[in-house]
């Protein structure tokens, strides 16, 4: 399909590659829908369009190599979101997440040669378990669409331990025919073991943070050798997008999305990435857009992104060299817009600042190139891994009246985005470019806010919140009707209970007060009407 690419071509070549990849993927992607309408309207068998399809694809294919816009994440492009969400509801409702089925060809079953097997990369994942006990666990969020076990390795001083510390995720292989992520995760988790005794940048990854890693998402995938999981759906399509209601129905969610959704209610990410093939680029929010056309899409926090992906750029052998990426980086809909996207749904509903990592031109270089893909790549994973503590404002939210820590929301004033901080620690982590001023807000329901002003120099800031309550029944009140996310039915019902006599005994008071002076009121009134009485009767009495 395309040439390996090796040390000492061109950046020029390098990218006509990418090119010819990514827009291969797009009449992939495009054909799947096509076959299956033209066997639908003219009634054939899917053997007796194989070759024709086939052959249509490969003219087609000639033809599209011209074109000046290329794909490398497969995604929709041109036209409105209006007419996107036609051709998607032409067709079965995840049908334009469904790929093209690919047969094993012997190039491909070469090019499989020497990378690990999900067998092995389970093995890998346990050995370093073992291996790194005294900073690791190992667990899985659960499994893929065929029983294959995702599992994630977890490191730190006190792994599996919740702390007022910030959490990063790196997530692999999220196309099955993209492993080159997984190869360097494992790599990755390995180099930190071996380095957090002797290297400064790993030792504060490991004692002041938590970081998780996933190498393969879609191990499915990988094993059939093809881009979706094992019903062909593109995993990076399948989540909830804000322009694209269509995603929103959960029977039709893959069990991979589902594993990644439900990690992120039970942990609060700060910072993430997903690696991927097929470019050299990292990409950020927007992903999409809310005309389905392909234009700069910034998010409200499009600076902070950008400072994020120029850290993975700039500490990238030749990231951000590239002559097709000012930079090494791109917003996401300015590339091509896609809907379904993994990381614009981190940022809006998990607040978590994730970025797409296209780590390789190959999507599936040979294996003895991942030494040296591993070595240009490896600093840039380290300090994007790092930036969750080197930059922005973090700390702790606290009651005065109480001093207990407070589940409470920073916010940043000309930037419409709430970061929350942990309900345990009231800890808040926000990533914010160095080099400025911020005016930064605490607020918490039933307290009175507080704003401060900061200058945020190159290394991150620690500024803690200390909140005054407001009146009584107004802080109560918010707690009885407030939700205790993320705890169980048993504390959620313990809390809901503990809040209802809280509230309710100042009601009971009141009430016994009121009655008390209903009493002693119509005692008075008793008393005076029989002292009237009493004088009456008196007065008719003889002298």
């Amino acid at each position: 399909r395309r040439s390996i690419r090796r040390k000492g071509k061109t950046q020029g070549k390098e990218s006509q590659k990418a090119v010819a990849g990514r827009s291969e993927e797009t009449v992939i992607d495009r054909f799947s829908d096509c076959r299956e309408i033209l066997q639908k309207w003219c009634n054939l068998p899917v053997e007796a369009l194989s070759s024709s399809m086939k052959l249509l694809v490969g003219v087609l294919f000639s033809f599209f190599l011209a074109l000046p816009s290329a794909v490398a994440r497969g995604g929709e492009r041109g036209g409105t979101l209006s007419e996107y969400e036609n051709d998607r509801s032409n067709v079965a409702t995840t049908k334009a997440r469904v790929l093209l089925e690919d047969e094993k060809s012997p190039n491909k079953i070469a090019r499989a040669r020497g990378y690990m097997t999900n067998s092995d990369l389970e093995k890998a994942v346990k050995d370093f378990g073992r291996r790194c006990s005294n900073i690791s666990r190992i667990y899985s969020i659960g499994e893929s669409v065929n029983g294959v076990p995702l599992w994630v390795i977890e490191i730190s001083d006190k792994p599996g331990e919740e702390e007022g510390e910030p959490a990063f995720k790196y997530i692999g292989n999220v196309h099955g025919d993209e492993p080159v992520g997984r190869e360097l995760l494992i790599r990755l988790a390995n180099w930190i073991c071996d380095n957090h005794l002797k290297d400064p940048l790993v030792r504060s990854i490991v004692e002041n943070s938590h970081l998780h890693i996933l190498p393969s998402i879609n191990p499915d995938g990988f094993a059939l050798q093809r881009r979706g999981n094992a019903k062909n759906i593109d995993l990076n399509r399948d989540f909830p997008d804000q322009f694209f209601p269509l995603n929103d129905d959960i029977h039709t969610r893959q069990p991979e999305t589902a594993a990644v959704m439900k990690w992120l209610s039970e942990i609060r990410f700060t910072g993430s990435a997903t690696l991927h093939g097929g470019a050299l680029v990292a990409n950020y929010p927007w992903d999409g857009t809310s005309d389905g056309r392909k234009h700069y899409y910034l998010c409200p926090d499009d600076d902070t992104f950008r400072f994020l992906a120029s850290t993975y750029s700039q500490s990238h052998r030749n990231m951000s060299l590239s002559t097709e990426f000012p930079g090494g980086i791109t917003n996401g809909a300015f590339w091509y817009p896609i809907y379904g996207a993994m990381q614009d749904w981190n940022y809006i509903h998990a607040g978590c600042f994730e970025l797409t990592l296209e780590v390789s031109d190959d999507k599936w270089p040979m294996i003895d190139e991942i030494p040296t893909l591993w070595e240009h790549n490896k600093m840039s994973l380290l300090n994007l891994a790092a930036s969750v503590l080197k930059t922005g404002v973090h700390g702790r939210i606290f009651a005065s009246d109480s001093g207990t820590p407070l589940p409470g929301f920073i916010t940043i004033k000309g930037i419409n985005y709430t970061v929350n901080a942990g309900r345990a620690f009231g800890d808040y982590h926000r990533l914010l470019v160095p080099g400025e001023r911020y005016e930064v807000m605490a607020t918490m329901p039933g307290y009175k806010s507080k704003t401060t002003t900061i200058s945020l120099g190159e290394t991150a800031m620690t500024v803690d919140f200390i909140l005054d309550p407001e009146t009584t029944t107004e802080r109560y009140l918010w707690r009885t009707s407030g939700c205790n996310c993320g705890g169980s039915s048993s504390s959620s019902s313990k809390f809901g209970l503990e809040m209802f006599w809280t509230l309710h005994f100042e009601v009971y008071v009141v009430i016994i007060i009121l009655l008390f002076w209903f009493l002693i009121r119509r005692r008075l009134k008793s008393n005076l009407s029989n002292d009237k009485q009493h004088a009456a009767r008196s007065s008719l009495l003889p002298a």
